[in-house]
């Protein structure tokens, strides 16, 4: 085998954004396979907000991506040899935390073959039927579990994880209101997705708006964000109410300890739930939350969507959208051609 693989490696940890001085993009020769083995071709790479998390040496769910690795990332590509009799060239598959590299050498019994769904696009496996919609659908109904009429407050409403939250919400009967950046993903929000009501965090006083949109309280604050937009939900949240927490998303770039929520006398005062969750956890449930969501795909009652930026060589530059709220959905990477047909 003579081909060769380009990859990201972590050189540096990160101090604060992400610098130039931080991933190193190298090129190496792809080992032979061995018996058992599958090599994919990456097509697609996700892009999350837990990849600055891996970047760096803080506590964290997983061991951090060591200094001199492949820089750890979900991947959806196409078997081009195999070596496993249950996997022949062309099949789709997910070879899981691949990584920021052209190709994978994965153990087949690693990989997970992906169907084919009529009118769905494979990149619905890297958004609402992937871990982004397990992470929605696990999150919302066995953390925050609404119930018909109450409220939900989502933020980072327009991401990839924020916007299905919002629409399986809409489904178990409950008001919605999002909170996002920019007058556009406000409208889509309501227009498109069904959303009672839009904040707009950047041009509007997210404390006041909650006041207008929510005039009986919050019951469940899906949280994404953290920092002033959390202190601001949860100063309203309802005795009894729900708090599942996805992410922090506007601390991660930030050094040392992050503070806690200003009104963190409210867990108690309120008898809030608040419990931190990772998807990883549900994922001997996996299929559960597929065949619900496709249902839902399937039969119109959920939309997504998926920002794609071309190019391996790009992944980097592509990542800070996530911290700058200049993306739509899904943060995707094209790394290389879908297969013909």
């Amino acid at each position: 085998m003579n081909r060769m693989n380009r990859r990201w490696v972590l050189k540096n940890r990160p101090v604060g954004a992400i610098t130039p001085d931080v991933l190193t993009l190298e090129t190496v020769p792809l080992p032979e396979l061995a018996e058992g083995q599958v090599l994919v071709r990456n097509i697609w790479l996700s892009l999350d907000p837990t990849n600055r998390i891996w970047m760096s040496d803080r506590e964290q769910y997983l061991p951090p991506v060591e200094l001199g690795a492949v820089m750890r990332g979900g991947t959806l590509g196409v078997v081009e040899e195999s070596r496993d009799p249950n996997f022949t060239p062309g099949m789709l598959v997910s070879p899981g935390l691949s990584g920021w590299q052209d190709y994978e050498v994965a153990w087949g019994a690693m990989c997970r073959a992906l169907p084919t769904l009529p009118g769905i696009h494979p990149t619905a496996f890297m958004s609402v039927l992937g871990v982004t919609g397990w992470t929605a659908y696990f999150g919302l109904l066995d953390i925050g579990q609404p119930k018909p009429n109450e409220t939900v407050v989502v933020s980072a409403a327009a991401g990839a994880v924020g916007s299905i939250v919002g629409q399986i919400a809409k489904i178990k009967g409950a008001r919605v209101i999002g909170i996002a950046g920019g007058p556009d993903k406000c409208r889509w929000l309501v227009d498109e997705l069904g959303f009672d009501g839009a904040i707009d965090y950047r041009s509007e006083d997210v404390g006041a708006a909650l006041d207008r949109l929510c005039p009986n309280g919050i019951d469940v604050n899906f949280e994404n964000v953290g920092g002033p937009i959390m202190d601001a939900v949860m100063e309203r949240m309802n005795d009894f109410s729900r708090m599942p927490l996805c992410g922090m998303i506007s601390t991660y770039n930030a050094e040392g300890e992050v503070p806690g929520p200003r009104f963190f006398d409210r867990v108690l005062m309120r008898r809030i739930k608040v419990q931190g969750f990772i998807v990883l956890d549900y994922f001997p449930r996996m299929e559960e939350a597929v065949t619900a969501l496709a249902g839902w795909l399937l039969e119109g009652k959920l939309k997504y969507k998926v920002h794609v930026e071309h190019g391996l060589e790009n992944a980097p530059d592509a990542l800070g959208r996530l911290f700058t709220g200049n993306h739509d959905g899904k943060l995707l990477v094209q790394i290389g051609p879908e297969p013909a047909g």
